[in-house]
């Protein structure tokens, strides 16, 4: 977003704010926290607070965390960004996925910004490099969406009978176009047809799973996304139905009764999140704070799943799973 465009955003929510709001003089610092998905599923606050805790921050005592979720609509957040910064939070926390960051960067002119996506920030121009961000900006980057490739491999070991693979994507992701490409390199590798399907919301959800099924897709899938996340107890019952084996980025889709999972841990990035904010807080610049790069990966299978689907689990993913749901 060009700096006049969002100056104009900002010029927006002051008009629109309510004047009782305006009025308000609050007290404690106030902390910003802006994610893309839902609020109905989010584990990972926990994990936020956690942090924020661990520096001696706790909200409701001596700080005050605004939660605001976009849930799904990703074009929402630039004006919801807007508003944060009319409110003239402390610091902007902007997770969930690398469009929350890329439409926080613009305020990183006027307040700290602190984000964690599973994305490559130098490539998407969030910060010069890994180690001096060298802005008003800094984070935690856990990769999640660069390993697709990954999990494609993981389920031709899990589904070694399957030879039609099916992906689901987010075309409204702003990582969409490197996971085609790390899909279809890892598609090759295990040499298997794959049939990509897009979808951005609920409805286009249940028809791309019908589609999968008409086309006679084994094994799937779901693309690392924020939204995919806010929705994954449906993603999982959908799987189900169509009796369709699927990998996806976090437990927490394993945990929800989906075959497996690999990813990092998710309310572990957000406890570092929080932690990087607590410490901003205290004073600290978000260009003298590193990127925080994760690098501990869980592989979950979930074998009460397996046994429905009438699988039986090869030896080979057993011998390297992090973790077991029975």
């Amino acid at each position: 977003m060009r700096r006049r465009e969002f100056i104009t955003l900002v010029s927006a929510a002051s008009v629109a704010w309510p004047l009782r709001v305006r009025a308000q003089k609050p007290t404690l610092p106030v902390i910003g926290f802006l994610h893309s998905g839902s609020e109905a599923s989010a584990p990972y606050l926990v994990g936020f607070e956690q942090g924020l805790k661990e520096i001696g921050f706790e909200n409701g005592r001596n700080v005050t965390v605004q939660y605001r979720f976009a849930e799904g609509h990703y074009d929402r957040l630039p004006a919801m960004v807007a508003d944060f910064v009319y409110q003239k939070v402390t610091v902007l926390a902007a997770v969930g996925g690398v469009q929350t960051a890329l439409a926080a960067k613009p305020a990183s002119a006027v307040v700290p910004v602190v984000f964690a996506n599973g994305s490559d920030p130098v490539q998407f121009g969030l910060v010069k490099s890994l180690n001096r961000p060298d802005g008003n900006i800094t984070g935690v980057s856990f990769f999640n969406a660069q390993l697709e490739a990954k999990r494609l491999g993981l389920l031709s070991e899990l589904v070694p009978s399957a030879r039609a693979f099916g992906a689901l994507i987010n075309p409204a992701n702003d990582n969409a176009a490197n996971q085609l490409k790390d899909i279809a390199q890892g598609a090759r590798v295990v040499n298997r047809a794959i049939t990509i399907l897009k979808a951005s919301n609920e409805g286009e959800i249940e028809t791309m799973f019908a589609s999968f099924a008409e086309q006679r897709v084994n094994a799937l899938l779901v693309a690392s996304d924020p939204y995919f996340n806010s929705q994954r107890t449906k993603i999982v019952e959908l799987a189900a139905r169509y009796n369709l084996p699927a990998i996806y980025e976090w437990r927490e889709f394993a945990e929800a009764g989906g075959l497996a999972s690999y990813g990092t841990n998710l309310i572990d990035n957000y406890r570092l999140a929080g932690v990087y904010v607590g410490r901003i807080l205290k004073g600290e610049k978000p260009a003298e704070l590193p990127i925080v790069q994760t690098t501990k990966f869980e592989f979950v299978i979930n074998l009460k799943t397996a046994k429905s689907l009438g699988l039986t689990v090869p030896p080979g993913p057993l011998s390297v799973v992090d973790a077991v749901i029975e």
